[in-house]
């Protein structure tokens, strides 16, 4: 597993979990922002990034949610952040190893909506077996730049916001990853994984899981983000045990991307709060 760390800093640690199609670097401008608060380390779920796919070919939530327990086991407790699959990542994490969960914090997390979006309907499309597999030979077809663009302006709220060298660095780690023979395989499995999520029934539904979930959390969504409707916050605030919800009225899906000094604010002072004894958060 590949794993990107901010220089030995503060004692208090932070580990960060990226989403579908994603990689550790989504979390590079917020790292750099809480590296006076946090010693961070962002991983690159199996088969994303720089990190292999998984021996037996399991792309589900829950072996990617071990994948963050053993690193976490490495770090010790930490502050816990995801975005969209990583924060359904970060939820199981949290309900199963509370030892390890000191905060959560999510970005539009992939909770189970029964009114989803485009975005989700695209990736339950993607999901189906043969679809998948066809949909993502068709994408390769695409240039590099094409594909980032599209995926850039379906997660940002204004396409124009994201930096030129950010934009570059995204369309670079795209070509590498074509030349990888598992890219494809991991996309689709981790897409396939995150639908079966959203119906799951029982005690392992993700909402239930939430309910579990002892740690102080802070739940953000952008008003603009196009997969993941924002008034799931309502849900989550019912559910959540302590929980602080913020809404970012100009941010999409990638608020840590879009915003990194609005959300590093905010992980701020939920951290802060965990060293005064974990009290109850401010609503």
């Amino acid at each position: 597993m590949h794993v990107r760390s901010t220089p030995d800093g503060p004692r208090e640690q932070a580990v960060f979990v990226h989403g579908l199609a994603g990689s550790a670097t989504n979390w590079t401008d917020l790292m750099d922002e809480l590296k006076d608060t946090v010693t961070g380390h962002a991983l690159d779920l199996p088969g994303a990034g720089f990190s292999p796919a998984p021996e037996d070919g399991d792309y589900t939530v829950a072996h990617h949610a071990r994948s963050v327990v053993e690193l976490m086991e490495h770090t010790g407790p930490a502050h816990l952040f995801g975005n969209s699959l990583g924060g359904a990542v970060a939820v199981r994490v949290a309900a199963a190893r509370p030892d390890l969960v000191r905060s959560l914090t999510l970005i539009s997390p992939a909770l189970p909506d029964l009114l989803p979006r485009y975005g989700p309907v695209r990736v339950a499309a993607a999901a189906v077996p043969r679809v998948g597999e066809w949909f993502a030979g068709k994408l390769r077809l695409l240039p590099a730049e094409q594909r980032i663009n599209a995926s850039f302006a379906m997660v940002w709220a204004n396409m124009n916001a994201v930096h030129p060298v950010r934009l570059a660095d995204a369309v670079e780690e795209l070509r590498r990853r074509d030349d990888v023979p598992y890219a494809g395989a991991a996309m689709i499995g981790s897409a396939r994984g995150i639908v079966a999520e959203y119906f799951r029934r029982g005690e392992d539904n993700l909402w239930r899981q939430a309910a579990r979930v002892e740690a102080p959390t802070l739940i953000v969504h952008g008003r603009h983000d196009r997969l993941v409707r924002p008034a799931m916050a309502a849900k989550a605030g019912r559910t959540f045990r302590q929980v602080r919800l913020v809404l970012l009225p100009t941010a999409g899906h990638v608020a840590m991307m879009e915003m990194p000094r609005v959300v590093a604010a905010e992980a701020r002072r939920l951290i802060s709060e965990t060293r005064l004894g974990n009290a109850p958060l401010a609503k």
